[in-house]
């Protein structure tokens, strides 16, 4: 390859875990990604100070140290692999790879070699193991001889692994030769005294900004947040954790709507770890109208030299906004923000549950993020099919207010999003059409049972919405079917099962009193619609009456009209915006705004139709005895 090598099932040692991914060695530097999407590493070949080759168990090793002193190590690589890309490094970055050795002695008698903030252990000039001591959370003297190193236990360090280590004993004996002492400070206290230069014990390194009393959701506490130049620290009263700011893939600023807080997601590549639980999101929960002054403690020349027109001397504004200005200028990490997507109530996200659990299902521009717990972030590359379900399709009990949601992701992982108002189907599904994401349930008449159709639509086949009835007059249904009766609604209509207001509502067939329902025969008399009697009651003089003809409940739902699923996505707007406008005048102004809509803003509901009707010819084929239909694909209008 003339711009580079490729190489798969590559291992990024240390931080990485074990998740392969595809390394690549190009002209301009070193790049790894992980299998499956998440974290990329990219190295500038200006930033290499040193590459070295190591033998390990049924592979080769790759290190790369870059200049502020971090160590990668890329483990995987054939016997074949290691002549070739010693040549393209050599004659690309000018650099010539060490070959070091890997002593498998098993001896632990041996010498200390501290290059930079690595520590590597030798064993007659070979490497037995190497710790960065950068991951030293407490170093001290036992005794006169002893060097006892403790390590972060919660940082990302390990996060990956069943085990982590958590300390490590180093014996010097007084007649050591590699660390001279005196009679006060034996070889022991040398040793001591050098590691402790670049161990992290806390007081090493003053933080460049503190927020104390933060609340954090995941993992569940209030912590001081310090903000160092390389890494964070969270520190609460049971858990102490740090992250290096290469775990940090991104950052989210998401705001609640209609609520007095803002969540800010620090997301990880690898995970912190708690115990057995991984943490890939820490979620941070912030007041949305808190203010705070922060000055950093970097010099002058500091910001001058490693952050300009990344920080400032001093911060003041909202406490979201300064924390993730702070922590972007020094992490570097990109910051992802609410796109286009508004929900009914102009918000960023829609309320559901996932896992049992309530939260906010935020669709971004390249993702889905479902907060606060389970944190759940889906990008759309990662997305096989949507498919919308009518709640309780899965066998509990149906609402007709709600929908859910099935995400079906490339690797047969589902998420389903459950309890999403039926308000909120018209901007989710064009926002998921927009983004041209397969909806499994919509076209090829796919639609036929729990679907989009059914998602607007009441699941009590008996039960009449006025509301609907309405609309299949404005919209010149000329459908018909001798089933069906007109309705006539009562004096004090308090709205219909599709009015989405903020009580909880039950179904028609619960609602206050007995609907009234009359024939077409009668519905034409000059006399008053009649109010059904209750069942189990006698009837006198009904042999006067032509007896109801019963509606089979197999027969098929008929098609919605364009304008009817127009109106059932924007009729809970309109009654928001007017709540104390009567149901006629909000169905009058929903046929006006029909009217003056284009044909290109139709072509959304006009889809839809489509494809219900599809669903009804061949239903109705199927009830009737008859061959199905092959319904027309052409494009509708009203």
């Amino acid at each position: 390859m003339t711009d580079g090598h490729h190489f798969n099932n590559i291992l990024l040692g240390g931080r990485g875990g074990t998740n392969p991914g595809q390394f690549k060695v190009h002209s301009g530097g070193l790049a790894w990604k992980r299998q499956g999407g998440g974290k990329t590493i990219e190295i500038d070949k200006a930033d290499v100070t040193s590459v070295t080759w190591m033998k390990v168990p049924r592979a080769y090793q790759l290190g790369v140290r870059i200049k502020d002193g971090l160590l990668y190590r890329f483990i995987g690589f054939r016997e074949q692999d290691v002549s070739s890309l010693t040549n393209f490094i050599q004659k690309n970055m000018g650099i010539s790879p060490d070959e070091k050795q890997l002593s498998v002695s098993g001896h632990n008698w041996g010498g200390i070699d501290i290059d930079g903030s690595m520590l590597s252990f030798m064993v007659s000039s070979k490497q037995s193991f190497e710790v960065s001591l950068a991951d030293v959370a407490q170093t001290q003297m036992q005794g006169k001889t002893d060097v006892l190193l403790e390590f972060h236990v919660d940082d990302t360090t390990g996060a990956n692994e069943k085990d982590s280590l958590m300390d490590l004993s180093f014996h010097v004996p007084t007649s050591n030769t590699q660390f001279v002492g005196d009679e006060n400070r034996p070889p022991a206290h040398i040793l001591w005294e050098t590691i402790l230069k670049f161990a992290d014990v806390g007081s090493s390194e003053e933080p460049v900004v503190t927020f104390e009393g933060i609340a954090i959701l995941t993992p569940r506490g209030r912590y001081s947040v310090e903000l160092h130049q390389s890494f964070l620290r969270l520190q609460g009263q049971a858990n102490d954790f740090k992250i290096q700011y290469s775990s940090i893939v991104r950052l989210f600023l998401l705001p609640k709507s209609n609520n007095p807080h803002t969540i800010v997601v620090i997301t990880l590549d690898p995970p912190i770890r708690k115990g057995q639980t991984l943490y890939p999101h820490i979620v941070i929960q912030f007041e949305t109208e808190a203010v705070v002054e922060r000055n950093l403690t970097l010099s002058s020349e500091l910001l001058a030299e490693k952050y300009k027109d990344r920080l400032e001397e001093s911060y003041k504004g909202l406490i979201h906004e300064v924390f993730t200005k702070v922590l972007r200028g020094l992490s570097g990490a990109k910051v992802t923000r609410p796109g286009s997507f508004r929900s009914c109530q102009d918000g960023y996200a829609v309320k559901s549950s996932l896992k049992a659990e309530d939260g906010l299902l935020y669709p971004l521009e390249k993702g889905f993020f479902f907060l606060p717990k389970p944190p759940t972030l889906i990008l759309h590359e990662e997305i096989e099919f949507v498919e919308f379900e009518r709640h309780g399709a899965g066998g509990a009990s149906i609402s007709s207010h709600y929908f859910d949601l099935l995400v079906k992701l490339k690797n047969d992982q589902e998420h389903l999003f459950r309890n999403i108002q039926r308000n909120e189907y018209h901007n989710l599904f064009n926002f998921i059409n927009g983004k041209k994401m397969k909806i499994m349930n919509l076209g090829d008449g796919q639609g036929t049972s729990g679907g989009v159709t059914d998602v607007l639509r009441d699941t009590d086949d008996d039960a009449v919405d006025p509301h609907l009835e309405r609309i299949r007059n404005q919209a010149g249904d000329e459908e018909s079917d001798e089933e069906d009766e007109d309705f006539v609604a009562d004096k004090d209509d308090s709205g219909s099962p599709t009015d989405d207001s903020g009580e909880e509502e039950s179904d028609a067939s619960d609602n206050g009193g007995e609907k009234e329902k009359s024939s077409k025969k009668e519905a034409s008399s000059s006399k008053p619609p009649q109010k059904r009697k209750p069942k189990g009651r006698d009837e006198e003089g009904s042999e006067k009456k032509k007896p109801k003809k019963k509606k089979d409940p197999n027969a098929p739902k008929r098609a919605m009209t364009p304008f009817m699923y127009f109106s059932m996505a924007e009729r809970a707007n309109m009654k928001n915006s007017n709540p104390d406008l009567p149901t006629t005048e909000i169905a009058k102004k929903l046929g006006e705004m029909w009217q003056k809509m284009s044909s290109e803003e139709k072509q959304p509901y006009i889809q839809q139709s489509q494809v219900d009707k599809k669903r009804y010819q061949k239903e109705s084929a199927v009830y009737r005895g008859a061959a199905p239909v092959d319904v027309d694909s052409g494009n509708e209008s009203d």
